[in-house]
């Protein structure tokens, strides 16, 4: 067990702890906080990584002392401020993964996301999900939840209908290109992201070919509201939350948004892609 999920077990059974001491069942607690009760069961077994704000809400519900919450934000704050190791994260199972990311998209109120060789989770189609997912589980011997972690998913993209919510997608021509999928699900994919692209609260560019990059797209990342930036690489998920580093991938995004071609001329490239995809056979 790596330090990180040895931090996570230590911050879960701390939770248990006061929810008992307090006389609640997972399910009465999971009522109190509008939660669904498997969450209370994931963050105590240490499935879920514990947000700050899940920790607030939690010590108020189950009348901890102010020191305690204390401690606990503090906890919380240092583990979603660590480098996470994916293939220990992996483990945890990929329908975790995917109630963490929900559960922080649901604080969000401005989404910028840049992905320079994927297409964007919040974005894809079930089955192309698919393809990435049991490519996920190859690569980091992740536990068998290919359903499960579909099904979060497609839950999640329930967020992109929410007017109050902003949402600004920059990919380049070569993640649409890349082929995660056979033909027929690449097809579907081409097809999603032109319905999405025309939402009134999407923005969706894409950086040709062609366009000259103001640098290099070594990494993917997602900007929540102000408050922080995940960056994934292929063996840590950097979350940084220091102002300066949020500041750099603010004008990073700004950067790459400036290039890439946006409405029709963007949905001009994808169905130029999507023609190309048409003529390839069927696996």
């Amino acid at each position: 067990m790596t330090s990180f999920q040895q931090a996570r077990v230590d911050l879960g059974s701390q939770l248990r702890q006061l929810r008992e001491a307090a006389h609640l069942s997972g399910k009465e607690l999971a009522q109190r906080l509008r939660w669904q009760p498997s969450k209370v069961s994931r963050l105590e077994n240490a499935r879920q990584t514990a947000t700050e704000d899940d920790v607030v809400v939690w010590a108020q519900a189950v009348r901890a002392s102010p020191d305690t919450t204390d401690e606990l934000i503090r906890q919380a704050i240092a583990l979603l401020e660590r480098h996470d190791d994916w293939k220990q994260r992996h483990r945890s199972g990929l329908a975790a993964i995917q109630e963490d990311i929900r559960d922080l998209e649901a604080r969000t109120k401005l989404f910028r996301v840049f992905e320079p060789g994927i297409i964007v989770g919040l974005l894809q189609t079930s089955e192309y999900a698919r393809h990435v997912f049991r490519k996920v589980k190859r690569l980091y011997s992740a536990a068998d939840q290919i359903d499960a972690a579909v099904r979060v998913r497609m839950q999640r993209q329930e967020i992109l209908y929410d007017r109050t919510r902003t949402f600004r997608f920059v990919v380049t021509e070569a993640a649409l290109r890349t082929a995660l999928a056979p033909p027929e699900v690449m097809r579907g994919q081409l097809d999603r992201l032109l319905a999405v692209s025309t939402l009134p609260n999407v923005e969706f560019g894409v950086i040709p070919f062609d366009s000259e990059l103001p640098s290099s797209p070594i990494n993917g990342f997602w900007i929540y509201n102000e408050a922080l930036v995940s960056v994934a690489t292929m063996t840590k998920d950097l979350v940084l939350r220091e102002p300066d580093d949020i500041a750099f991938y603010v004008r990073a995004f700004d950067d790459y948004a400036k290039v890439a071609q946006l409405e029709e001329a963007g949905r001009d490239i994808i169905l130029r892609i999507l023609h190309e995809y048409r003529k390839q056979p069927s696996h």
